[in-house]
């Protein structure tokens, strides 16, 4: 009786240690469930996950892999978006300017030149 407790402890402790090592941070799945909440127009659940997405590279820029980079970048892009939608405009620029640093490419661009014409109109008024 004693050796088949010890064994269902031991098969316990084994599975949740598989189930601990499984369930650590994937900044994908983050970015995909705040692609799900901005659609949704959850835009406080968004921001909450791409800012997650961005924590988790947070200090190791130069050492991410291409896929990682492509991730964080999309975070920061999509953040933009979210505080635009927000009226956050300082905040979403600051996105925008990271999302072009991280991935320099015509979406980021076009996004940083269209949040700093909706400033400059916001103080031209």
């Amino acid at each position: 009786m004693y050796f088949v407790d010890k064994n269902k402890t031991s098969c316990v402790f084994i599975s949740l240690f598989f189930w601990f090592s499984a369930c650590k941070e994937d900044p994908a799945r983050h970015l995909n469930l705040g692609d799900w909440y901005l659609n949704k127009g959850l835009i406080e659940e968004a921001i909450d996950e791409y800012k997650e997405v961005t924590r988790a590279f947070a200090g190791n820029a130069s050492s991410l892999t291409r896929e990682e980079n492509d991730i964080l970048g999309k975070a920061h892009f999509k953040l933009a978006i979210a505080y635009t939608k927000w009226g956050m405009w300082e905040f979403a620029l600051n996105e925008a300017k990271k999302s072009f640093n991280v991935q320099p490419n015509k979406d980021s661009h076009d996004l940083v030149e269209l949040i700093q014409q909706k400033l400059a109109l916001r103080t031209d008024s």
